[in-house]
């Protein structure tokens, strides 16, 4: 039977239609899913996931995982008045909770429990606390995603062979293996400027803010001769794609990283601090 001209194929049809040659290993199962972009069988989302999906059954948790340094955490001696402004400022929805030292993780504590300490509920930090969980270092990503789901719970300690924490992982952390990034606290409004005023020292900055755009608004004098963007000013100082939490100090400011994923660099707090640099000298 002959179809019309108008007619498009389902996405059942196409996927039938890419499936038909089954591969014979993971490379050639590659090809396959690049060769069907070409063809507009799949969109370049799709092929994105799809190849996110092969490397979660790959990759490792010490692979994606928030490193111990870099891994907010309230101590449980410390009183709610005082570390609450501390919650505020990450603005996490969880906190692992140490008890003097961060391998000693006691629990996890949720942002929205605090809400009780507000309400003039009596309030006790342990009895808030969530079960911490903890998995090893070479617990594969897919494994790690299906205890998450199976467990209903969003937060893991990654521990070494020795029993020490080395750091956490979450399972936005995974799923943005699959999907990129998944928007969070500190997106941007598509209609927002590059550049957003914070306080007197500190600005939100998008990583594809032009450099040229940076130095206007901050005053500050960043070479555009390697990079146009901002992104590509930190890709430089990092020397690889940095992660979510990362610093770097470039002249006489501060970056920090907000937004990244494996694949991209999204937006950064840029805080200007020259004392820095006179201590330094």
């Amino acid at each position: 039977m002959d179809l019309p001209e108008s007619y498009k194929p389902s996405l059942l049809e196409r996927l039938s239609t890419l499936l038909l040659r089954a591969p014979e290993d993971r490379e050639q199962l590659v090809r396959l899913l690049h060769g069907a972009y070409e063809k507009s069988l799949l969109d370049a989302d799709a092929l994105s996931m799809m190849e996110g999906v092969l490397q979660v059954s790959e990759r490792q948790v010490r692979e994606i995982m928030i490193p111990r340094a870099q891994m907010d955490v309230i101590d449980i001696s410390v009183t709610p008045e005082k570390f609450i402004p501390y919650v505020i400022e990450k603005a996490h929805s969880r906190f692992p909770v140490t008890d003097g030292d961060k391998d000693n993780i006691i629990g996890i504590l949720l942002a929205k429990d605090l809400l009780r300490y507000y309400a003039g509920e009596e309030f006790n930090v342990r009895d808030m606390l969530r079960p911490a969980v903890f998995v090893p270092e070479a617990k594969r990503l897919n494994v790690l995603l299906s205890d998450f789901r199976s467990n209903r719970n969003h937060i893991a300690l990654v521990v070494d062979e020795y029993g020490g924490v080395s750091g956490m992982v979450t399972i936005e952390d995974v799923l943005e293996q699959i999907v990129g990034d998944i928007a969070d606290e500190y997106d941007f409004d598509e209609d927002e400027d590059n550049i957003i005023r914070q306080d007197e020292t500190r600005w939100r900055v998008k990583a594809d803010t032009e450099i040229a755009a940076l130095n206007e608004v901050l005053g500050s004098m960043f070479s555009d001769d390697e990079y146009d963007t901002v992104g590509g000013l930190i890709l430089k100082a990092a020397g690889q794609l940095p992660k979510r939490d990362d610093h770097f100090r470039i002249a006489d400011y501060d970056f920090t990283v907000l937004r990244a994923d494996s694949r991209r660099l999204y937006s950064l707090l840029v805080e200007h601090k020259p004392e820095v640099a006179a201590i330094a000298e």
